[in-house]
């Protein structure tokens, strides 16, 4: 029970954030309207990335220093749930844009998809993608995780211009973008209520949670199968 409370904490936050990300009151902002709710899903998913993402290189960096090669396990289990968060945030945060972008301001759904933050967001993701890519290139292990890790460290790096720098130095609807309608929320005191501060902040904690857990599962069967090998 000790060690599963963060599990039990994640499962309540994360029905919490389903009832009340649906049922609760949100503010009536122009353009967003109800599709506001998928603050809760789009840009909580975005920030579970960024944390398994930075567990991932934490793991790497320890990898290349102690050359232990549990250490090149995490890491890669930790960013392959990083990509499935980042992918579905790319998902959800397209499917907003087409609802409000599309149908309020003229945008065609192209337009919108050549949006820079989604383009960034599309960037990131590649690059973590070609991750693991590189790891199946290799048939030596030790190789494999060094290169590995060296590699995820530039993913890494990549990420913060592709997502959060380049995307808000160009002409963008995306919020915080010059340019931006105020119609957009943004991670802004101005422009989160606290209606929305009561679910936005829980569910962020919820799906980061969920991101750990799925990660642990994954890296517990791995390094069973990898304990069952050595035992043949």
């Amino acid at each position: 029970m000790r060690k599963s409370w963060w599990k039990i904490l994640s499962f309540l936050l994360l029905v919490y954030t389903i009832i009340a990300g649906f049922l609760a009151d949100v503010p009536r902002l122009f353009i967003l309207n109800e599709t506001i709710r998928n603050l809760y899903f789009h840009v909580c998913m975005w920030m579970g990335m960024m944390v398994l993402f930075t567990l991932s290189i934490i793991y790497s960096i320890k990898y290349l220093g102690k050359n232990d090669y549990r250490y090149d396990i995490y890491a890669k289990n930790y960013a392959s749930v990083g990509v499935l968060f980042g992918l579905l945030g790319y998902a959800t945060g397209a499917i907003w844009a087409n609802y409000t972008w599309v149908t309020d301001q003229g945008q065609s759904l192209g337009a919108v998809l050549k949006e820079p933050k989604l383009i960034g967001a599309a960037i990131a993701v590649l690059i973590y993608g070609a991750y693991f890519v590189l790891r199946g290139s290799f048939i030596d292990m030790d190789k494999r995780a060094r290169v590995s890790a060296v590699y995820n460290i530039f993913a890494f790096a990549m990420l913060f211009p592709s997502i959060w720098i380049i995307p808000r130095l160009v002409g963008s609807l995306h919020p915080g973008a010059p340019g931006s309608d105020s119609g957009n929320p943004a991670l802004n005191y101005k422009d989160i209520d606290s209606r929305l501060r009561m679910v936005f902040y829980p569910a962020i904690i919820g799906w980061t949670l969920l991101g750990v857990w799925i990660s642990t599962l994954k890296i517990r069967l791995e390094l069973m199968k990898e304990k069952s090998l050595l035992h043949e």
